[in-house]
């Protein structure tokens, strides 16, 4: 047990970090809403909807291809933003652009994405910090700010270019998920899954450069022969930013215990999701939540595991960002230790983040 030390009180002393959030595309397609709405439960998303639908003036990329979206059943209108990170504790998040039903657009699907965000930000820097290298996140937590790292979902971002990925890193994006459940140029998604296909020619080249660059590799929904495959290639720790264990409920989207422990042999870390249907099939619960990360902690270690929401994506198990306190409460309850439950819920991601990113480059 936790001696001396409740667990409100230590989720809050703790650095807590979200691996994966797909916060941009939904503050945008639910309703323009701002990230620093303090009222956003309370809003008619109406409204932005019918900037969205109706004007003739230009609404970008995403607005374009996509139109706008109701919030999720069971989950608040947006799941985290600034306000919400405070309110949870939450330290620092990915915040990330999926594009893989951008066809055709992808690149400009996300820097529209991240060109809305960035310039919401402008002016607020003493409110937010924007993540382009590790230390940025502990001197957020030190100053007292929320902390943003920028992220892509699925490798077509680039556009089968490096030439863009340093681009894309140059605006600040720091992390990469190689494919969403569809394939990429880079490698198989989980739900195009071929028998012992790993990385395509590409996706080699793609990871050697992250690598260089300082980049964090994410395998969040490759197929497991590019799972494997990118852990030969990269010789950094990679995250799988959201995702359970597949002993506890058999979806593809999770990993098995085989897997588990190849990413503990990375030094990686597997960002454990709220997804309902990656928790349990037929009874979703917080409970639930906890034996996944009992049996990733046990199965691949303490230094293993980390939190991955995907909030404003499917991650509906929680209403939004300020029930994750409940989870340092039921690790608390389980009997964790201190240290394991801060490891958990930011330490190891951190430690990735340490090893992952770089310098500014030359």
């Amino acid at each position: 047990m936790v001696e001396n030390t409740g667990s409100a009180e230590l989720h809050h002393d703790a650095l807590v970090i979200d691996a994966h959030n797909d916060a941009i595309v939904a503050h945008i397609r639910r309703g323009l809403y701002s990230p620093f709405d303090e009222d956003v439960d309370t809003r008619d998303p109406r409204e932005g909807h019918a900037v969205l639908l109706g004007s003739r003036q230009p609404i970008g990329v995403i607005g374009t291809l996509r139109g706008p979206e109701q919030p999720r059943a069971g989950a608040a209108p947006i799941q985290i933003n600034f306000p919400k990170m405070r309110l949870a504790g939450i330290d620092a998040a990915f915040y990330s652009v999926d594009v893989h039903l951008a066809l055709g657009n992808h690149l400009a699907y996300a820097l529209d994405g991240f060109g809305w965000f960035l310039l919401r930000l402008e002016g607020r820097q003493q409110d937010v910090a924007i993540v382009r290298r590790a230390d940025d996140v502990t001197a957020a937590k030190r100053d007292g700010k929320p902390a943003v790292l920028l992220a892509a979902e699925h490798a077509d971002v680039v556009e089968g270019s490096l030439h863009l990925l340093r681009i894309l890193y140059e605006l600040g994006v720091r992390s990469i998920g190689l494919t969403h459940n569809n394939s990429s140029l880079a490698a198989d998604g989980c739900g195009e899954s071929r028998t012992g296909a790993g990385l395509t020619d590409f996706g080699v080249r793609l990871i050697r450069e992250m690598n260089r660059l300082g980049m964090i590799v994410d395998l969040a929904h490759v197929s497991p022969g590019a799972f494997y495959h990118a852990l030969e290639v990269s010789t950094k720790p990679v995250i799988f930013s959201h995702g359970n264990a597949r002993a506890l409920c058999d979806h593809p989207r999770n990993l098995d215990d085989r897997q588990l422990r190849a990413l503990a042999e990375n030094g990686g870390v597997i960002g454990m999701s709220f997804v309902p249907y990656f928790v349990d099939r037929e009874n979703p619960s917080l409970d639930r939540l906890l034996d996944h990360i009992d049996h990733a902690c046990t199965v691949a270690g303490e230094d293993t595991v980390a939190l991955g929401s995907d909030f404003d994506g499917g991650g509906t198990l929680l209403r939004d960002a300020r029930q994750v306190p409940g989870i340092t409460e039921g690790l608390v309850r389980k009997g964790c230790r201190e240290k394991q439950i801060r490891k958990i819920l930011g330490l190891n991601l951190l430690r990735v983040l340490e090893g992952g990113l770089s310098n500014d480059i030359s």
